[in-house]
């Protein structure tokens, strides 16, 4: 629903408070208060069926209200907590690109826009794991820098793979791609290599935080049999694939590993029963990256 806010309502300002507003009906909860209804969406603007039934889901926000408030304590303090930190981070982002003409300005800038993005969802995935087993759900400061590296080099695989597109619609997360907003640059051999070299600095960059994956499937205290440990090692592989794919169009030597939807499977399968199988592949995959990374 955060997504809806972010994606459909097209009014700065009026975004930015939906966002906010969003989240802070979390507190009534805690002060034993029903939630007041999610703020509405009176002039979206949505472009097909996928985004009117974002819209729908928002308009009956208040039968999921009625499941998030049917969880115990421990349950909606770590939801609640993921939904503010990402509400609060959609609407950084909403104010950085419109005060900065589109772009980020740095890798500062690009890392805490993927922190917000993907390293929230990171800690909370290790958060509600732990808190399934049982256990303390409070990250030490080291367990939180981890996850949200791991966070940062998620998404910087998504940033990667959509660098033309987000130029298309006057987005750029490198500021010496500002004079390419909204434009198409297939065919600029100019512009195409500004693109191509910015994605290469942007995949060294994600590439380098490799190790946290490993210390932070450890954070996770998974048992000997796991779903959830298989889970981590196949994400990781399917990255591994793109990133290879990657390092091939920047020009960048590629290594060995998995393609095929079948053969990462099985070693998730693998993995699922043996931790020693597990990190063994997290430290592969991390050492090829790293390798990767140092090349030129």
């Amino acid at each position: 629903m955060l997504d809806t806010y972010e994606d459909l309502v097209a009014d700065r300002k009026e975004r930015e408070a939906s966002l906010l507003a969003f989240a802070g009906r979390l507190d009534h909860i805690a002060m034993g208060k029903d939630l007041p209804p999610a703020p509405t969406i009176a002039e979206a603007s949505d472009r097909d069926e996928r985004d009117r039934a974002h819209l729908l889901l928002v308009q009956r926000s208040a039968l999921v209200d009625r499941v998030f408030a049917s969880f115990d304590d421990s349950t909606r303090s770590v939801v609640g907590e993921l939904v503010r930190d990402m509400a609060e981070g959609m609407r950084w982002s909403s104010e950085t690109f419109a005060s900065q003409g589109g772009v980020l300005d740095g890798e500062e800038q690009l890392a805490k826009y993927c922190r917000h993005v993907l390293g929230n969802p990171v800690i909370f995935t290790v958060r509600l794991l732990r808190l399934g087993r049982g256990l303390d759900t409070s990250l030490a400061p080291d367990e939180n820098a981890r996850a949200m590296q791991v966070g940062e080099m998620g998404q910087l695989a998504n940033v990667t793979r959509d660098l033309e597109k987000d130029l298309r619609r006057g987005i750029a997360y490198d500021a010496s791609l500002r004079a390419d907003l909204g434009r198409d640059v297939r065919g600029d051999a100019d512009a195409t290599e500004r693109v191509r070299s910015v994605r290469e600095r942007l995949l060294r960059m994600a590439l380098v935080r490799a190790p946290s994956y490993g210390r932070m499937v450890d954070a996770m205290r998974l048992p000997r049999l796991s779903l959830a440990r298989a889970s981590a090692v196949v994400m990781f592989l399917f990255t591994e694939r793109y990133f290879r794919s990657c390092a091939r169009r920047v020009g960048l030597p590629q290594w060995r590993g998995p393609d095929s939807m079948a053969a990462i499977f099985v070693r998730g399968f693998v993995a699922a029963a043996s931790r020693e199988r597990a990190a063994r592949e997290i430290a592969r995959i991390e050492g090829a990256f790293l390798e990767c990374a140092r090349e030129g």
